[in-house]
């Protein structure tokens, strides 16, 4: 299969499965997604969409955001979304929008935390607790990151949701704060949560496979100071976000989400290498010895494994990539290993 155009990459990205249509079946209520205009949300929203409709259920799905792309309310209204231009941290913003029974919340800020850290901590836990507290009678599923965890001996395998955790720097700092105001609520309210420690959601305008394949179609050298990564299809990530909502529980569910394969950074530059036929170079040939893993057995038990594979994402991207295709020119700057970004 080759994705030629954004209608094609988007109507992938939104296609619903039985599973994520029979979740959204099972909720009562409608659903409200804050900080959709990020590179998840609008392929998210779309999927909750198609999977209602699937299902034959009628359920308004509102999407919030500031909505810097100014395109994007349109775009999502045409498909029956409801859209509602919103500063969250604005605390008369928040408590003006409207109160819903299933929330999901993906506002996050991730680079640009050296130079501005009070704004990451702003967004990535003040504004939790706000919510937190905004929307504490309500099923929560939140986003949060495999950061948390500290990087792992490759020989150990990804780290599981019982591992302790270990931010490193005040990115990961400060998710971790996320997760603790939802931790906090539901201890204090009773709010049933789900936190999704995520790393990393590909698509082809994105990801660590789009940053690795880039770097060989442009001829730079390739950092192995993280030999090791998890990546998955941000489409299936969408699927088991939106069927998670069902299992909100207090205390939180906590899963990790991500592929369950391994992969070697060295090996994907050179399967990059061999369909753009060139050679990858490396900016060292000495490999790290630990990396961000996680293990998904707890989410795959779950959710069954990943029906899109790395392997199949690997040439779709080559083709995006030599063809020309958009990007969203977001690095994931995922070899960083002092937490700095």
């Amino acid at each position: 299969m080759q994705i030629q155009t954004l209608s094609e990459l988007e109507e992938l990205l939104s296609r619903p499965d039985d599973k994520t249509a029979e979740a959204m079946a099972s909720l009562e209520g409608d659903l409200l997604i804050l900080g959709a205009g990020g590179k998840m949300g609008p392929s998210l929203v779309r999927l909750a969409r198609r999977s209602c409709e699937r299902a034959g259920i009628r359920k308004r799905i509102f999407a919030v955001a500031r909505f810097t792309n100014s395109n994007l309310p349109a775009q999502l209204a045409e498909v029956g979304v409801e859209t509602i231009s919103c500063d969250l941290l604005d605390r008369s913003a928040l408590t003006r929008l409207p109160d819903i029974p299933n929330v999901i919340f993906m506002a996050a800020r991730k680079f640009g935390t050296s130079g501005e850290a009070h704004l990451t901590w702003a967004m990535n836990t003040y504004l939790p607790g706000l919510v937190a507290e905004r929307y504490r009678d309500s099923r929560i599923v939140a986003f949060s990151t495999g950061n948390v965890y500290p990087l792992r001996p490759i020989s150990q395998g990804g780290a599981q949701e019982s591992t302790s955790v270990g931010p490193v720097g005040e990115y990961a700092q400060s998710a971790l704060g996320r997760e603790r105001m939802f931790e906090y609520a539901s201890a204090r309210w009773g709010t049933r949560a789900a936190l999704l420690r995520l790393n990393y959601a590909v698509e082809l305008r994105y990801g660590v496979l789009v940053d690795i394949g880039l770097s060989v179609f442009e001829r730079r050298p390739i950092d192995l100071a993280m030999p090791k990564v998890n990546v998955i299809w941000q489409g299936e990530a969408n699927s088991w976000c939106l069927r998670s909502l069902p299992l909100c529980q207090a205390p939180p569910l906590v899963l990790n989400i991500t592929g369950s394969e391994l992969l070697s950074v060295r090996e994907l530059a050179l399967d990059f290498g061999q369909h753009f036929g060139i050679e990858p170079t490396f900016v060292s040939e000495t490999e790290g010895t630990n990396a961000l893993l996680s293990d998904t057995s707890k989410a795959r038990g779950l959710f069954g494994d990943p029906k899109i594979s790395p392997h199949e994402m690997i040439p779709w991207i080559a083709d995006w990539i030599r063809n020309g295709g958009p990007l969203l020119n977001k690095p994931t700057h995922f070899q960083v290993r002092d937490g700095k970004f």
